[in-house]
């Protein structure tokens, strides 16, 4: 028997196993809210603005490791997700977003709310495309579903025109799908394999480069086995932190434009690279003519596209990080790597990851306190320098993860997807570490925390400033704070060099802001308090807590290495 499209979509979620749905309702998708009211199963969120929800969609799936699953309408509502779309492009985020369309009949005609949401996506999307047919719903939805977790994981988007959400057609939906044309490698080569780890075998300064691809495959566990076995050093990009535990023996750090100065000296020093689910960016590179001048590179990736595209490699490995490391874990035997690591020991005493403590409350004390009042949480930072000094200083392992915006970079990312993770993940405690300016994009999101009665613990570091750029600023350009500063009014003298006494307040007051929706709220101005403030934010179990942390808008994140220059060129001090 024939039903319509918009029962065949809840259908089709419930086969799916979809137990949360992020949507935003408009005119061309009513129908489906519609027929989502008719079951129980499905929980649907309403988040604020369609960006949050495609930031909170995110955040569920990568705490989950499930599919995130939006739904927006049409015009607005769909163009309001090309950022989260972009995002988790990136991040190799697995997203389904439905958006609401116009009747077919209509399309091309300038319709009231009609986009070309598929064109205008068509570069950040594994794939987007308008249903045309009702009997087609089915196994579109079911390519979506597949194609989002399948090889690199990526964001899908189904565009529906609202005629075909109310047209009959057939009620079955598929148990798989053949797609011509796109083939997910799910093999390794097992020559090329051997060879790169006959390279790791056989150096005398070897190191092992650890990307977000570790984590997006799950592949933790067969990892810290794998470097045990070796006894290789470890260094990790910011999306590849947490693969290792942050204590064990042989982790040094993140490498990179803000990474630390041992790991970066290892890297410049090593004779062998062994990288895994990394696209090797040009925040981890910096003058690629420089990049690990010394070594021969060896590059496990699942993406074909990303191998030897920005560093040309010496041995190249289509492969997902699971399926190459469980091979690996069987291979591996102890090298003696003492010297090595002693040597990157010595540079790490010479240059340690240390903040002054003579100057208030700094973000390595805030990290500091983090770390000792959560024995188990799920970290998710907003952008800038809040997320270089957490990814820095937070200590992450099998109880610790974090969450972050890696390749786009996306300010206002924080807040929301906390929520989506801690959505996703009940039981568990959510710490979302964010500046004054990030938060301030998404921060209507606290409504839904509240409805959702989602505990968020937000340790929001307030420096007044938009600070990385106001960083960069004070390194590279004089001091001239154009548009950075938080506080700056328009009766304000032009050329301003820095807060002083006859600078106005701040707006918004963040706590009384957070006690206006029914969250809880702490302003923390002394050292001696942060961890009284955690513990409090930690016992609230009803609503969010705000935690505004005064911190100083000197303060800056070191190491860092100008745009361009090569890595050895660290500015320390």
């Amino acid at each position: 028997m024939d039903i319509t499209g918009r029962k065949l979509f809840v259908k089709a979620l419930m086969e799916e196993g979809v137990d949360t749905i992020f949507g935003y309702p408009g005119g061309t998708v009513t129908d489906l809210f519609d027929e989502l009211y008719k079951q129980g199963t499905i929980d649907v969120v309403l988040p604020r603005h369609e960006q949050g929800l495609i930031h909170a969609a995110e955040g569920y799936a990568k705490s989950t490791g499930k599919v995130g699953v939006c739904l927006v309408t049409s015009g607005p509502g769909a163009t309001n997700i090309i950022t989260g779309l972009a995002d988790a492009h990136y991040d190799n985020i697995p997203l389904v977003c439905f958006t609401g369309q116009v009747p077919l009949g209509l399309i091309g005609n300038d319709a009231f709310q009609e986009v070309d949401i598929v064109g205008m996506t068509r570069s950040i999307t594994k794939y987007g495309v308008t249903v045309r047919k009702r009997e087609d719903l089915g196994k579109i939805i079911k390519m979506a579903f597949y194609i989002a977790t399948t090889g690199r994981p990526g964001p899908v988007l189904i565009d529906l025109p609202k005629d075909i959400q109310t047209a009959l057609g057939p009620a079955e939906y598929p148990k798989n799908v053949q797609i011509r044309g796109y083939k997910p490698n799910e093999s390794v080569h097992i020559g090329q394999l051997k060879k790169g780890y006959k390279l790791l075998k056989a150096a005398k300064r070897p190191l092992i480069l650890a990307g977000g691809g570790i984590n997006a495959a799950g592949a933790r566990e067969e990892f810290r086995a794998f470097v045990e076995k070796v006894q290789v050093p470890v260094v990790t990009t910011i999306m590849g932190k947490g693969a290792l535990p942050t204590d064990h023996p042989l982790y040094i750090g993140n490498t990179g434009m803000h990474g630390k100065f041992a790991s970066n000296k290892a890297v410049s020093e090593c004779d062998v690279l062994f990288s895994i689910g990394t696209r090797f960016n040009d925040r981890i590179t910096g003058d690629l003519n420089e990049f690990a001048p010394k070594a021969k590179i060896v590059h496990i990736d699942v993406d074909t596209a990303s191998i030897s595209r920005n560093v040309v490699v010496d041995v190249p490995i289509v492969s997902d990080a699971k399926l190459a490391l469980t091979h690996l874990v069987e291979w591996a035997e102890p090298k003696n790597t003492t010297a090595w690591q002693e040597r990157i020991k010595t540079w790490d005493s010479a240059n340690p990851l240390e903040m002054r403590r003579d100057r208030g409350i700094t973000p390595q004390m805030i990290m500091e306190g983090i770390n000792k009042t959560f024995e188990e949480a799920i970290y998710v930072t907003d952008v800038g320098q809040n997320q270089m000094w957490a990814t820095q200083y937070l200590d992450l392992n099998e109880n610790h993860r974090m969450i972050t915006s890696g390749g786009l970079g996306t300010m206002g990312f924080g807040f929301p997807a906390a929520i989506g993770a801690k959505i996703g993940n009940r039981d568990k405690n959510v710490v979302c570490v964010t500046g004054d300016g990030g938060f301030q994009m998404n921060m209507q999101e606290m409504a839904t925390a509240v409805i959702q009665e989602a505990p968020v613990v937000v340790c929001l570091l307030n420096n007044q400033y938009l600070g990385m750029v106001r960083q960069m600023q004070q390194l590279f350009y004089g001091k001239r704070y154009e548009a950075t500063c938080l506080r700056r009014r328009r009766s304000c003298p032009d050329n301003c060099k820095g807060p002083s006494g006859a600078c106005p307040p701040y707006e918004p007051d963040f706590v009384k802001w957070a006690e206006s929706y029914g969250a809880h709220g702490i302003r923390v101005e002394k050292a001696e308090d942060i961890e009284a403030a955690l513990l409090q934010a930690k016992a609230y179990k009803d609503a969010p807590t705000v935690i505004e942390f005064m911190i100083s808008s000197e303060e800056i994140v070191l190491p860092m290495v100008k745009g361009g220059n090569p890595m050895s060129e660290m500015i320390l001090k």
